[in-house]
């Protein structure tokens, strides 16, 4: 069985781990990062730029540079309308009302872009471990719901990964931070704030079981937002002084988010940063400049009501728990946005207690997940996972009510029956709306599917009997069965089309991205042998200016015929030629540089009589070699 890795895939960063032995090795990417930046770009030529190449050409191709799309996965477009405005790349209406990356008329989902970044964390650890990799454990947020989690898999899919398991990233962080930790009792806090989204989760760990009592959160708060209010600040400001708002235009927005961002970083160790945007726009008048001070305790005045808004699911975790706050040991801070200072000091006023410093806030989840990989393996003795469905499951009944079968907060894998009949006489079918959410009425809560149970018997309202029965996997996704009693006849759906993808379509998008993975092979090779060229071509004329007086006429045309044949086929992108070329190039060298050797010969055998003569007055001794 090959290695199981873990990826945290993140809304800003993503992270790769694998376990070597009986620890987890966080594995860097080939710029030599531990974890790589969660954005594709689509540059001219067709090429697709993963991580840190796509980030740093972000300020001059914002249209078609892809960033926080994990905001996308498994929401309606009517969902996703407020997120849709606030990045400089066009989200549209695709098939199954889901919300659509525009790139020059081709329509990505969020699944797509998604797989482009697991790609990369999937061939990160091929090339540190050796050898193909098929199989890996992939971290959500611990509040992602049955869309949410089944778009994450079908992501893993068209990378080209098997997905052993989902893990909820609080979850993943509490193992990595428990398992050294098998002989102690503890009940743990895990506050994780990413770039998208937020969590609390309430752990019990002991003799190598991690327990979650309660989980909470808010998909739709995490470092971006904090980012926004500083956009928002920044183009309010501008908008006053020059009458210009900079979000209208895409580059101006990619150059405040980038802005943003590092002032956000800055002010994390400062008190103080200076925001300077020179040619940030321009009128008729000339180009305009930003230059603006951003305070610490300005920045928190500003993300004020975010800070508030991440600490009510925390206290509503810690009830369902049926804990106090003197009754958690540790907290632990996990996902980057946590280094804010007023992070840390709000968790610590809550609970009484400075949070955990024994993490590593970026790169905790991955080797959670890692550790949670090597448990499916065998690698990983003596530790039991068990986790929680974070929202409450039901059907929709009479009058538009959430019926509940499966309450948040219990146990996974679970399986819950509940008999149900049908609303009037001689009803022929029931339509089953399945619903997840902590509402009351239906309509408030997320659908993750619908089905019909047809060809009941004609009946009284009332009589026949419809058993529900809701079954949920070690991953947090659902199967639905609705039986007949009285017929036995039976019909259920595992709810995968719940992400607004039908298997289908998820096997085009794996093909297409196995296509894209062997394009990018080829632009690969092409850049490689395009660089060689050029190198040779500087090379070659550096070594005839140095060396051309040792060279006969005939080996110098040879050398610049080849030459010059060379620089042809490199204007010309002529791969073969170039290849044709450097062959040339290098066979005319090896003419030219085995005359010289030779000749130097020549000349030292005629020189070694002078050396020998010269000899009699060297005087022989004794030494002792050094090993």
């Amino acid at each position: 069985m090959g290695k199981i890795i873990g990826i945290d895939l993140g809304t800003t960063n993503s992270c790769v781990s694998v376990m070597e032995g009986n620890e987890a090795v966080v594995i860097p990417n080939a710029e030599g990062k531990r974890t790589t930046p969660s954005i594709i770009a689509f540059v001219e030529g067709g090429e697709i730029k993963v991580g840190d190449p796509a980030k740093r050409q972000a300020v001059t191709n914002p249209t078609k540079t892809i960033a926080s799309i994990k905001r996308f996965m498994g929401h309606t477009f009517a969902e996703t309308t407020e997120e849709a405005k606030r990045v400089p790349y066009s989200v549209v209406k695709g098939d199954n009302n889901t919300p659509r990356v525009d790139i020059d008329g081709r329509l990505y989902t969020a699944q797509e872009l998604s797989a482009m970044t697991l790609q990369k964390m999937k061939k990160t650890a091929e090339d540190y471990l050796g050898q193909t990799v098929t199989e890996a454990v992939i971290t959500v947020p611990a509040y992602f719901n049955d869309a949410q989690r089944q778009a994450t898999k079908e992501a893993g899919e068209i990378a080209g990964l098997k997905v052993m398991r989902i893990i909820n990233e609080p979850t993943a962080a509490a193992l990595a931070y428990g398992l050294d930790k098998k002989g102690t009792d503890q009940k743990i806090a895990v506050y994780d704030l990413g770039g998208g989204t937020f969590d609390i989760s309430v752990l019990e760990l002991g003799d190598g079981v991690f327990e979650v009592l309660s989980t909470n959160g808010d998909t739709h708060l995490g470092g971006d937002d904090f980012d926004q209010v500083i956009i928002d600040w920044l183009a309010d400001e501008f908008k006053t002084e020059e009458g210009i708002d900079l979000r209208l235009d895409p580059m101006s927005l990619q150059r405040l988010k980038e802005a943003a961002e590092k002032a956000k970083i800055e002010l994390s160790s400062s008190a103080e940063t200076e925001i300077n945007l020179p040619y940030v726009t321009a009128t008729a008048s000339g180009p305009k400049h930003l230059v603006k001070k951003l305070s610490r305790a300005k920045f928190e005045q500003l993300s004020d009501t975010l800070v508030k808004r991440s600490m009510e699911p925390v206290a509503k975790a810690l009830k369902d728990a049926g804990l106090s706050t003197s009754d958690i040991d540790e907290v632990i801070l996990v996902g980057g946005s946590t280094r804010m200072p007023r992070i840390a000091d709000e968790v610590e006023k809550f609970f009484g207690k400075k949070a955990s410093k024994g993490v590593n806030p970026d790169e905790v989840v991955a080797i959670g997940a890692a550790i949670q990989g090597g448990v499916l393996s065998g690698d990983v003795k003596d530790v039991l996972l068990l986790d929680v469905t974070p929202l409450s499951l039901g059907i929709e009944t009479m009058g538009g009510v959430m019926t509940v079968l499966i309450e948040a907060n219990t146990t996974i894998p679970t399986k819950k029956s509940q008999v149900f009949s049908t609303a009037s006489d001689s009803q022929p079918s029931v339509e089953l709306h399945v619903l997840q959410g902590a509402r009351a009425m239906a309509a408030d809560n997320k659908t993750i599917g619908r089905f019909h149970l047809d060809g009941i018997p004609p009946a009284p309202r009332g009589v026949p009997q419809i058993e529900v029965s809701f079954d949920i996997d070690a991953n947090g996704i659902i199967k639905v069965t609705a039986t007949d009693k009285g017929t036995g006849k039976s019909h259920d759906i595992r709810i995968e089309a719940s992400s607004g993808l039908t298997a289908d379509e998820i096997e085009k998008m794996k093909q297409d991205a196995e296509a894209n993975a062997d394009a990018d092979k080829i632009a690969k090779e092409r850049a490689e042998k395009l660089n060689e060229a050029d190198s040779t071509i500087f090379q070659t004329e550096s070594q005839l200016k140095e060396l051309g007086s040792k060279l006969t006429d005939d080996q110098k045309t040879a050398i610049e015929f080849a030459l010059t044949e060379l620089r042809f086929a490199h204007q010309s992108q002529d791969l073969e030629a170039i290849q044709k070329g450097l062959d040339n190039v290098n066979a005319a060298w090896k003419t030219a540089t085995e005359a010289m050797y030779a000749q130097g010969g020549e000349q030292g055998q005629q020189a070694a009589p002078q050396q020998e003569q010269s000899g009699d007055n060297v005087e022989d001794v004794e030494f002792e070699e050094v090993k």
